[in-house]
């Protein structure tokens, strides 16, 4: 059976640019370009490797933050200085109106979730479908602070030995039950430790993917002490999500 892990978590190219502004503890207006596109350009890589829908979305914003990024490292006339300084504008207007958006959205998001401890939710009349996992967003912290971690392992591996192209066809599901297995058992699992050295690539995406999987249905929470600190997996709190 094929399984396919729901991607959607992964907002955008200007939600992850504003989460490495705000890594970086700058004001939006002020956005570090030469450290944050460094840093996007490693995230994408992973993004390709899991080949979402929108990842022409991250290479476009990539290719401005790189051009912005190019041309200030170099010597230029004063009118090209100021069509860079357009550029950059432009860019910090939309991450702007995309972070008052988000912001209305989390508001709007607490404000339904106090009115569903208000109100209880009426019985839902037509059955939900077996098998179907539920649309459950991530918060951004750990769907970027993975991605984050998992680039790092990537980097590591391949400074050690060329990229080599296997396929590896295990089933993501297959995966998840190991991760979960391990975790239980132990109570506590470092992200890093479900990846060895010479593990291919395609097997460390599927492992990656079933992480995620696992934090996105409630079964798993992660957790990170400080910044590029270890990500540390452990058995959710909360009973797993479930379809309502």
């Amino acid at each position: 059976m094929e399984f396919k892990v729901a991607l959607d978590v992964f907002a955008g190219p200007m939600d992850l640019l504003l989460y490495l502004v705000k890594k970086h503890e700058v004001d939006v207006t002020e956005v570090p370009v030469a450290k944050v596109t460094e840093e996007f350009v490693a995230y994408l890589d992973v993004l390709e490797d899991l080949a979402i829908d929108q990842v022409g979305e991250f290479v476009d914003l990539a290719s401005v933050l790189l051009e912005i990024k190019a041309r200030a490292l170099v010597p230029r006339p004063e009118e090209i200085e100021e069509e860079v300084e357009l550029v950059k504008e432009d860019l910090v207007q939309r991450l702007l109106e995309y972070k008052q958006y988000r912001d209305a959205a989390v508001l709007l998001e607490d404000r339904a979730r106090q009115w569903e401890l208000r109100f209880s939710r009426l019985p839902v009349e037509e059955p939900v479908e077996k098998g179907r996992p539920p649309e459950v967003a991530i918060a951004d912290a750990h769907v970027w602070d993975l991605v984050g971690a998992m680039s790092r392992v990537l980097r590591k591996k391949e400074r050690r030995k060329p990229r080599q192209i296997v396929h590896d066809d295990t089933p993501i599901e297959v995966h998840m039950e190991r991760v979960a297995a391990v975790v239980q058992e132990k109570g506590r699992a470092a992200f890093t430790e479900f990846f060895e050295e010479d593990m291919s690539r395609s097997r460390m995406v599927g492992i990656f993917l079933a992480v995620l999987e696992l934090v996105r249905r409630g079964r798993l929470s992660a957790t990170q002490e400080q910044l590029f600190d270890e990500i540390w997996l452990e058995p959710a709190t909360t009973p797993p999500r479930v379809a309502a």
